[in-house]
């Protein structure tokens, strides 16, 4: 699973992104609960892997949307998290999946470090 951040060149709290990327990543879960991978994802908790990436700088929501366009055109089922009441796309959660499968798409997100 992939959650891939805004981070705006406005300080951002740690603490906000954190709860942005929880949102995204439980909605995620939810929305994508029928999924064989998801299944499998969730039967082994102790062994669970999320990758926090970030789209960084001026252009971070522009790059999060390329990020949504580039997954939907790879089949790969997301959540968008909308901030409210800012009304922003400032958080992505994929489906359960191997990188390979969305390497293409995440290519513009970097490791996210606090």
């Amino acid at each position: 699973m992939a959650v891939c951040c805004s981070l705006p060149i406005l300080t951002v709290a740690t603490t906000s992104v954190m709860t942005q990327a929880c949102h995204a990543a439980t909605a995620a879960l939810w929305e994508t609960r029928h999924l064989s991978d998801t299944m499998a994802y969730v039967e082994d908790l102790p062994n669970m892997h999320k990758v926090v990436l970030e789209a960084s700088g001026t252009k971070s929501l522009a790059t999060l949307e390329t990020v949504s366009e580039r997954l939907k055109a790879l089949d790969v089922q997301h959540y968008r998290w909308i901030e409210q009441p800012e009304d922003l796309l400032t958080c992505i959660a994929t489906q359960p999946t191997r990188r390979s499968t969305i390497q293409d798409a995440i290519k513009k997100c970097q490791l996210w470090r606090s």
